[in-house]
This record gives structure tokens, sequence and C-alpha cells, in this order.
């Protein structure tokens, strides 16, 4: 029995920034690593520069174990200014997991609803080899909250 494919977990934050600016910031693979506690980088592939569907690129992760990792991602959806997803595949090509982005207008003129969401899917991850799926996912969600602060310059 797979325990594991589907699990997953989802943050909302609303901030003060208006969706096509936030746009620009959830796309911008380059600079992630300015934001995350996890992500350290990424580059689109030249073959297929994004954000678009189809497009790749490469992300770079560094685990609290000190584990480094670089990962290709495809993005399965790109709908500007709404909706930015993409699938990290492990080295069989098969999707580790799934990312997205859900942007939809706030309450306030100028602001913004930014969800992230994360799914597992049947590839292999770290997850499979031996970290605790469910403090994984904790970890997940406070990442995916500290990078949507960060990236948008908003004070928790």
């Amino acid at each position: 029995m797979d325990l594991i494919t589907g699990t997953g977990v989802a943050v909302a934050l609303v901030v003060p920034l208006p969706r096509e600016q936030v746009w620009e910031l959830v796309t911008a693979v380059e600079r992630v690593g300015e934001w995350s506690p996890e992500a350290t980088g990424g580059r689109w592939c030249a073959e297929t520069p994004g954000p678009a569907e189809g497009a790749r690129f490469l992300g770079t992760n560094r685990f609290p174990n000190g584990f480094e990792s670089t990962v290709t991602c495809v993005v399965t959806e790109a709908r500007e200014p709404g909706t930015f997803a993409w699938d990290v595949l492990d080295d069989s090509g098969v999707t580790g997991s799934s990312w997205r982005y859900d942007l939809s207008d706030g309450e306030t003129p100028g602001s913004t609803i930014v969800r992230q969401s994360f799914r597992h899917g049947p590839g292999m991850t770290g997850a499979r080899v031996g970290a605790p799926i469910d403090g994984r996912l904790a970890t997940l969600c406070s990442n995916m909250m500290t990078t949507i602060t960060a990236m948008t310059g908003v004070a928790r």
C-alpha cells in the first residue's frame, strides 16, 4: 500500500500586492533562493524558457541534514496572472511532487490571495527513502509560508 502518493499540504496568505506583481515573483525561479529556506536556486533551461506550459527549469535545494539536490521541473500550467504549477521529476522522469501557486484578488483593492500547494507524486523522493512524511509536510507548510512572506515583503 502506498501511503505517500497523493499526500499534500496547502497554505494561503493575503499580500498587499496586485496579482500581476505577485505573478512576476512566483514565476521568477532564478530568485527563489533569495526567499526560500530550502530551495537555493533555479534556472530556466535554454531550450524551453518559461514561464509557459511545457517549459523546464532546474531547481536546487539544501535540506537541514546537509543533503543538496538538483531536480528537473516541468511547468504544467501557466495562466498569467492566476496559476503557475510545475512537477518535480525524479531521476526516471516520474513526477515526485507537484507544486502550484494560485493567485486571486483579495478583498482590499491591490491585494492578492496567494495559495501555494504541494502534492506528492508516485516518483522517488526523500519521503520514500526514510524521511517521516508527517514531519516533512509540516516543514513544507512552514517553508511555503516563509517563502511567500519573504518574496512579497510581507512581515509576519
